[in-house]
């Protein structure tokens, strides 16, 4: 049983520094290997990193640029954590929308 006292995110193993708003935005994990391209959905979003759903197949490498339509901005991303088909990353900068990039 859990001690109410206790808040969740000190007993969910979880040390995140700011809270993530939850957000439901498609985006394009471009991973730089001959223009390749991987669909995901941004599920939760700070300034400082976000939390991406997959496709459970998908190849996602440990750093990449994260292009999310609606901001219109690619985000320079690592990965800092994953788990089936999540992705936990931490943003380390911003670049304008790849030139390359259909949407």
């Amino acid at each position: 049983m859990m001690n109410p006292a206790q808040p969740l995110e000190e007993t969910s193993g979880e040390h995140r520094r700011e809270h993530r708003q939850r957000v439901l935005k498609g985006g394009t994990i471009i991973t730089g290997i001959q223009n390749s391209e991987v669909s995901c959905t941004l599920r939760n979003q700070n300034e400082g990193g976000a939390e991406l759903k997959v496709a459970p197949e998908s190849r996602v490498p440990d750093r990449f640029l994260l292009y999310v339509p609606v901001d219109g901005v690619a985000y320079r991303a690592e990965v800092r954590w994953r788990r089936n088909d999540r992705v936990g990353v931490k943003f380390t900068g911003t670049e304008p929308k790849p030139k390359l990039h259909y949407g």
